[in-house]
């Protein structure tokens, strides 16, 4: 085994290591996750939040027995080969060891360890970014038609995990005609290439025109909810947290991308840059959307910084940007993972504040970060429906309505009650619920700022109504939720339900 070889497995292998040495006891999974599990059981092409690779990926999580550990190994895998990319694009850029180690460094110490800890598309959507730029300069290098159905296939993966990485295209392809490389577009082999990441999608693409589009329905929903919350000055000003360590790299990358001979026919990837930053810009984009942009420009940054520093009084410089990386994110670590206890946050929230981590995407400013708030109080509120549940009469009759789908996630990773599955008519569960029920019981879980407190609807409906239990949290995001009793239906509830789903979707009721 090499040199190189030995300290790449060393890299690979600590940050396979970390999301299970930097989250708390004290947390749970994040709501988002319990609803990527969840997909297991409901396959499907698409899915009104999310493209169908998660899906697979909860597939098999839960074939190989649906742990927390193999639920964050993944995301943790995604981070491991997004380096083993980066080290892989700097040889392939003639670097050697001091660019490696410099850009594995780079990618290791930076907000991927943050990513990665959780189990979203974002990880698998960096690494398909990362890998996509790859198989360009390996085009470029080699003139090779190959590397351009390689890169097809990386984006059809990409893009059926995170639709995100169509920006990618939209940034490159202008850079792409100012350039030499615009002889591209003459090429039938980039046409080869085209058609045949339109087929890997189009199952996808299918999927999208058979439920009219949920996608859109899903940004729409985005829009109003969230990102109207984005300031376009954020955006930019964050862009600058994700690699604080690798910013001298970064900015290595870029001046030798525009004077640094040996990389004069890579200067597409310069405009390539600032162009899908435009975009994302204008479209008041979540800050992450970015950060599969920036690997492949440490990789360039780490090889023009060896050959730059090789000679005279710069080879000083060598170590310190070399344990710059480490050195920035050390102030970091103890507040970017939920390595503390929310009690501890509550009680400190100044460095948390300091870095505006405190700030949801509501606009205002909470206790806790929001994931760290979206990691309380789920496993006792999947508790407490359990042991109400077992008491319901004709649980095949039951019907289990929560609020969110993080409930609904929740209730169905942790529950022992296989009888009875949570449904809402939030997210994609809307459309996994089982209409063909003769409801005559339900179980409501509820949000407390549900306005309805008394269930006065519910009492026209059923025989009897009640309040069964509370799980209590002030720190969770949700930190009241109440579950209620509904039995002995009066009218047809599968009919209301019906209703409801159609009224959800389309905003009007069905017949």
């Amino acid at each position: 085994m090499t040199k190189k070889t030995i300290i790449l497995t060393a890299f690979i292998v600590l940050k396979l290591l970390v999301p299970f040495l930097v989250i708390s006891d004290a947390y749970d999974l994040q709501r988002d996750e319990y609803l990527h599990l969840d997909m297991a059981h409901h396959l499907a092409w698409g899915y009104a939040s999310v493209p169908p690779v998660t899906s697979w990926i909860s597939w098999l999580i839960y074939t190989l027995g649906n742990t927390i550990f193999w639920v964050k190994f993944f995301p943790s895998l995604f981070g491991a080969l997004t380096i083993l990319v980066v080290w892989k694009t700097i040889t392939e850029l003639k670097g050697n060891l001091y660019a490696l180690v410099l850009g594995a460094t780079c990618v290791l110490f930076s907000a991927l360890l943050r990513v990665n800890i959780l189990f979203q598309p974002n990880s698998l959507d960096i690494l398909c970014w990362t890998a996509f730029y790859f198989m360009l300069v390996k085009y470029i290098n080699t003139q090779k038609p190959a590397w351009l159905y390689i890169a097809a296939l990386v984006f059809a993966i990409g893009f059926l995990n995170k639709y995100n990485i169509a920006f990618l295209l939209i940034g490159l392809f202008p850079a792409i005609l100012m350039t030499e490389h615009r002889r591209i577009f003459i090429e039938k082999h980039f046409y080869g290439a085209i058609l045949f990441g339109l087929i890997l999608i189009a199952p996808n693409l299918i999927w999208q025109i058979r439920n009219e589009f949920p996608v859109f329905r899903h940004l729409k929903e985005l829009a109003a909810t969230q990102l109207v919350f984005v300031k376009r000055s954020d955006f930019l000003k964050e862009q600058l947290l994700y690699f604080n360590g690798a910013l001298v790299v970064i900015m290595a990358g870029l001046f030798a991308l525009l004077r640094y001979p040996p990389f004069r026919k890579y200067i597409l990837y310069f405009p390539a840059l600032v162009f899908t930053l435009i975009v994302f810009t204008y479209l008041k984009a979540k800050s992450y959307y970015a950060i599969g942009l920036y690997p492949v420009y440490i990789a360039f940054g780490s090889v023009y910084l060896e050959s730059f520093l090789q000679n005279g009084w710069k080879k000083y410089l060598r170590p310190i940007i070399l344990l710059l990386p480490l050195l920035l994110f050390i102030p970091f670590y103890g507040i970017i993972f939920p390595n503390k206890s929310p009690q501890y946050i509550s009680e400190n929230p100044k460095p948390y504040q300091k870095f505006g981590l405190l700030r949801w995407e509501d606009g205002k400013e909470h206790i806790l970060p929001q994931d760290f708030a979206d990691m309380l109080g789920w496993k006792e509120l999947a508790e407490k429906v359990d042991s109400i549940s077992l008491t319901i009469p004709n649980p095949s009759q039951t019907i289990l309505l929560c609020d969110n789908y993080g409930q609904a996630g929740a209730i169905n990773y942790y529950s022992k009650n296989k009888t009875i599955r949570a449904v809402s008519f939030n997210a994609d569960y809307i459309n996994w619920i089982d209409t063909s029920q003769n409801i005559i019981n339900a179980i409501l879980v509820k949000e407390d700022d549900d306005e309805d407190k008394e269930r006065k609807t519910e009492q026209a409906l059923f025989d009897t109504v009640y309040l069964a239990a509370k799980r209590i949290n002030s720190l969770a995001r949700e930190p009241e939720i109440s579950i209620y009793v509904l039995r002995g239906a009066r009218v047809d509830v599968n009919k209301r339900i019906r209703d409801e789903i159609h009224a959800k979707k389309y905003g009007t009721l069905g017949e």
